[in-house]
């Protein structure tokens, strides 16, 4: 079964609450067949490996979404791009999205999958060898007008929807992320993990301004009203940034209804040190609904196993040894 079928088979499980299934197949990017992947979907669990060649960056990932406990339906969203050859993997890499719709806003979940749709759809036309940080920014302000568009004409329920959105692009030994609101990315790394991106918050402006401390922030109850989403203005303000990525590293995308429940030592002690990704998703997901779950739950978990080193020289990559 691939993953189109299990996104046929699995498609309602963002409705209903979380779905756990295993994959035992591996995405083999030297042996399967073309296919295109604006088709895959995530709003479920799902996890999956590749099996490339030593030479090639290599990952495995798992993607897990969950209504939490208190609200009545889900509006996070998950989506992702695979390579379906080695040509693919070296032009385009892999995509990774994730959003969130705003709370408090008619059509959350519409803005989220309407901001992810639009992501995956572009990524894989993106221009072959095109730096992954102009692909992001281009693919994110697309996302934003389809989003700011359909809040104009989807009628009175759908206007003023918005979503966060977080995203990263990998290809080589590189990992560029892209984000608008307060969903988030962290690297995590020698059993520490690093936040990739700054929660674009009225609280974390405040705090980056040195208006108020970090204390004053995290004890007062306008920690989740957002200073930047998609869909609600015609152009989105969007931060990216470039790292690179060693074998071993994880990438943990998710929103605020897991980083809102814990804090990033907690998320790397739970994904560090080659513990399996399902169960460290899983256990994510069971500890911020211990929590309270009081928000929508939703963890996206990339593990680099391989790496292909490469330098850049006036524009285009070259081969380390």
């Amino acid at each position: 079964m691939n993953i189109a079928q299990l996104a046929k088979k699995f498609g309602q499980a963002r409705r209903s609450g979380s779905v756990q299934i295993s994959v035992s197949e591996t995405i083999d990017l030297l042996g399967e067949p073309a296919r295109d992947a604006t088709q895959n979907q995530a709003p479920w669990a799902v996890s999956a490996k590749s099996s490339a060649s030593g030479h090639m960056l290599d990952l495995e990932f798992v993607a897990l979404t969950d209504v939490g406990r208190v609200r009545d339906h889900n509006e996070d969203y998950l989506g992702y791009c695979l390579p379906a050859t080695p040509a693919q993997a070296r032009s385009h890499g892999w995509l990774f999205v994730l959003a969130d719709g705003v709370g408090g806003h008619e059509k959350g979940e519409v803005a989220s999958q309407t901001a992810v749709e639009s992501m995956k759809a572009g990524f894989p036309n993106a221009k072959e060898g095109e730096s992954h940080s102009s692909v992001l920014q281009r693919l994110v302000q697309q996302a934003n007008t389809s989003v700011f568009e359909a809040s104009m004409t989807g009628g009175h329920e759908s206007a003023g929807m918005a979503t966060t959105i977080v995203a990263c692009a990998l290809r080589y030994d590189r990992v560029s992320v892209a984000h608008v609101g307060d969903s988030r990315c962290y690297l995590i790394r020698n059993g520490k993990a690093a936040q990739l991106t700054r929660d674009h918050t009225v609280v974390g402006e405040q705090v980056r301004l040195g208006l108020v401390s970090a204390q004053e922030a995290a004890e007062g109850d306008m920690n989740h009203i957002l200073s930047r989403s998609l869909g609600t203005e015609l152009i989105a303000n969007v931060d990216t940034n470039d790292h690179q990525i060693f074998a071993g590293d994880v990438l943990l995308l998710c929103s605020d209804g897991l980083h809102g429940s814990m804090d990033a030592s907690e998320m790397a002690a739970v994904c560090g040190h080659g513990q399996d990704l399902h169960q460290a998703a899983a256990k994510l997901v069971a500890l911020a609904n211990d929590r309270g779950g009081g928000d929508n739950i939703s963890v996206q978990l990339i593990r680099v196993r391989n790496v292909e080193r490469m330098g850049m020289y006036r524009g285009r990559p070259y081969k380390l040894y």
